[in-house]
């Protein structure tokens, strides 16, 4: 293999509105060792596949052939069958953002055929644009449609995931070979169409099948079969985030029927070694990270000489060979949160690989994706957004960090404020206090527009347990120096925690009601605790009260745990009613009611007093002395001054309006020049420093503290001075 030709698909299904970021990291990194890679998102093409007019056709074709089993629904939609092949083609170019100007007529009466996923959704707040409403309208339309699908040709199918259910439950490999057993579907059969035809396109002599997610698995080995079938002896190699969490113990040597190696966590390295093996360049033994079958044995070898690369050596991620402008906005909600997710390209990046954190109980922490921690050099993640904003005219970016580092967030700040570089980019972090009000305002003016964080459970015993590191007083208090800058939170929630009992939870809903009634919250979703294989409570449920009661493992995945716990209490039906309390409070409906109104069942009173917010809030105390120790940074516009007899006029310019102070001449100088050399203006400048900013007053230190307490002083703040 001297010329090697890499092809790396992600197979059906992720999300429609940008490309995952597997394999455009490795694409970019193959490429930059100048190893000629190509790329594939069959996901997206399997769905463009069905939703058009050829595509329809041939589903109500095979409709047609077996109506009597057919749904009440089902025969419902097919009376509408014409209006489905007219407008589906028209839908999809407008949700790809090609025909803006058929909003209006998508709304008009009797233009879409309306199912199911119409009921109960046809009317919207004045407050969402006629566009939102056509693209809300255009997405039930697609939904009824998969839907159609689903309940009708295969129960695999969904619009951002394929066979999920297959992946969520395959601790022994029968699953998938049962499944694959199975006569193709008309949906099976166009995935594997669109295959071949990137294989006969980019003739490659390595395959490799990223799979982040359980809905991905059935898709990978669906191709691997048809691969295998065809041309058995060119490798096959499985590798991302479900390979990296649940096929850490691979033992059934019929999964290297299909597949010819599986690599574990980063795949720069594993992917460069084995491409040196085919070449001949390497034995077989000292691959990096990786499982093979050998004498009908599943072996893993790992040479430990093969150091990861660095987040400076990893290259730039590429677009390159993806069509960025046939992805769908699924517009299933208006919520200007979880927008982020379904709307819109987003480049992605990364601030940091790893958690800088990495305690948490109920996280893989152990594993590498989590463990090693490491922070991208500032000037290299700004060449990569250079670089990708160059590429792909798209000035949005997504970082995709587990938790991004508030010093490497400051230190991005202040470098695209430096270089003039105007882009729009949100991430996750931890509600750690180091996000104070002014870094978040710094941040914001970088382009920050929303972060994602884990709260997980809004009770201090319960994050004390899972040793998560911050307080709710805490995360509160972060959040409103977000809200200040006007970045929108999303919050991740879990219920069902070890130990946790029915009253934490009905307590944690008030304080979440009154998080997101105060606007501090503008986004949330809550899920049940599960346990995973490679968590510390995973690896040690008893030491934490609970009892695993399966699966067993059988040779194939291994990662979410049934467990009991001894300890807790919090029954299922918590779910529903946790679900619909949240469902109407980010529409801003029932946030004045009592918590215990969306259960079914009887529920205590919850022990947080409803003022625990506004006291907080009231009583929040300032750190002076951590003040002291930051540097200036003025996100403000131009300064100028006017001199009016002894004392001088100060212009400042805001962002939004301008601010103008009467101080002696000898303050306003000295502010001018402080101000300038708080202004960023070149690539990694020194900011003056608080206890040294004092030393150039025009008065003594007790006359600059008291100017420090100053309405003047204060104004400035406002205006766009930060201490950070």
């Amino acid at each position: 293999m001297t010329s090697p030709r890499v092809l790396l698909v992600i197979p059906p299904l992720t999300q429609l509105n940008t490309p995952y970021p597997s394999i455009t990291y490795l694409t970019g990194f193959l490429q930059s060792r100048r190893i000629h890679t190509e790329q594939a998102d069959l996901g997206i093409e399997m769905v463009l596949r069905l939703f058009s007019q050829d595509g329809l056709r041939s589903v109500f074709k095979q409709l047609h052939n077996n109506t009597a089993a057919l749904p009440r629904e089902a025969l419902h939609m097919m009376k509408a069958e014409h209006q489905y092949l007219e407008m589906i083609e028209p839908v999809v170019s407008f949700l790809q953002g090609r025909n803006p100007g058929l909003a209006a007529r998508l709304m008009e009466p009797n233009v879409l055929p309306q199912g199911p996923r119409f009921r109960g959704r046809r009317t919207f707040p004045r407050s969402v644009s006629p566009t939102d409403r056509a693209k809300q309208w255009a997405t039930f339309f697609l939904e009824d449609l998969a839907d159609l699908v689903q309940a009708t040709m295969t129960p695999h199918f969904g619009l951002s995931r394929y066979a999920e259910q297959i992946g969520r439950s395959a601790s022994s490999f029968d699953q998938i070979l049962t499944s694959l057993a199975q006569p193709r579907n008309l949906i099976d059969e166009w995935l594997l169409e669109l295959f071949w035809k990137h294989v006969r396109r980019t003739q490659p002599t390595l395959l490799g099948l990223s799979i982040p997610f359980p809905g991905n698995l059935y898709g990978a080995f669906l191709i691997a079969q048809s691969m295998k079938q065809r041309h058995p002896d060119l490798p096959v190699v499985i590798g991302g985030g479900y390979v990296n969490t649940e096929l850490r113990r691979v033992a059934d040597p019929r999964v290297f029927d299909y597949v010819d190696f599986i690599t574990l966590d980063n795949g720069e390295r594993p992917l460069l070694s084995l491409i040196e093996h085919l070449a001949g360049r390497r034995p077989r033994r000292t691959l990096c990270r990786t499982m093979y079958r050998e004498q009908n044995r599943v072996v893993y070898t790992h040479d430990p000489s093969l150091p990861d690369f660095t987040m400076d050596e990893i290259g730039c991620p590429t677009y390159q060979g993806l069509t960025l402008d046939r992805y769908l906005t699924i517009l299933d909600s208006t919520n200007p949160m979880h927008r982020l997710w379904s709307e819109g390209h987003w480049n992605k990046l990364t601030v940091a690989h790893g958690c800088y954190w990495k305690q948490c109980t109920f996280c893989d922490v152990g594993l590498n994706y989590i463990s090693r921690y490491e922070m991208t050099p500032t000037e290299r993640l700004i060449r990569q957004i250079e670089q990708l904003i160059a590429e792909t005219g798209c000035r949005g970016f997504h970082f995709v960090d587990e938790a991004a580092p508030p010093a490497a967030l400051k230190a991005l700040a202040l470098g695209l404020l430096e270089r003039r570089i105007t882009i729009r980019w949100w991430g996750n972090i931890r509600f750690e206090p180091a996000f104070s009000p002014d870094l978040c305002r710094l941040l914001a003016a970088s382009g920050c527009i929303a972060v994602t964080a884990g709260l997980e459970a809004a009770s201090d015993r319960l994050l004390a347990e899972m040793k998560k590191g911050i307080t709710v007083d805490q995360t509160a208090l972060v959040a409103g120096g977000f809200k200040e800058a006007g970045i929108l939170i999303h919050a991740y929630l879990m219920y069902g925690c070890p130990s946790e009992t029915v009253q934490e939870t009905i307590d944690s809903l008030e304080r979440i009601r009154q998080l997101i009634a105060a606007d501090l919250i503008q986004s949330a979703f809550w899920h049940r605790f599960t346990v995973t294989a490679h968590s510390p409570i995973g690896l040690n449920p008893a030491a934490h009260g609970l009892r695993v009661l399966g699966p067993t493992f059988q040779g194939f995945a291994e990662n979410d745990l049934q467990h009991e716990d001894r300890g807790g209490d919090t029954p299922a039906w918590l779910g529903e009613g946790l679900r619909r309390s949240l469902l109407n409070y980010l529409e801003r409906r029932g946030l004045d009611l009592d918590v215990r109104f969306w259960f079914d069942e009887k529920t205590p009173r919850p022990a947080v007093s409803s003022r625990w917010l506004s006291r907080l809030v009231t009583h929040r105390r300032i750190d002076e002395e951590t003040i002291r120790e930051r540097r200036l940074v003025w996100l403000g516009g131009n300064v100028t001054s006017e001199s009016v007899g002894t004392r001088s006029r100060l212009i400042l310019r805001g962002p939004q309006h301008d601010r103008i102070l009467m101080l002696p001449t000898p303050q306003v100088q000295w502010l001018t020049q402080l101000l300038s050399a708080a202004t960023p203006q070149q690539p990694s400048q020194t900011y003056p420093h608080m206890r040294e900013a004092g030393t150039g007053f025009p008065g003594t230190a007790s006359s600059y503290n008291r100017f420090l307490t100053s309405q003047a002083w204060k104004q400035i703040r406002a205006t766009g001075l930060v201490l950070v």
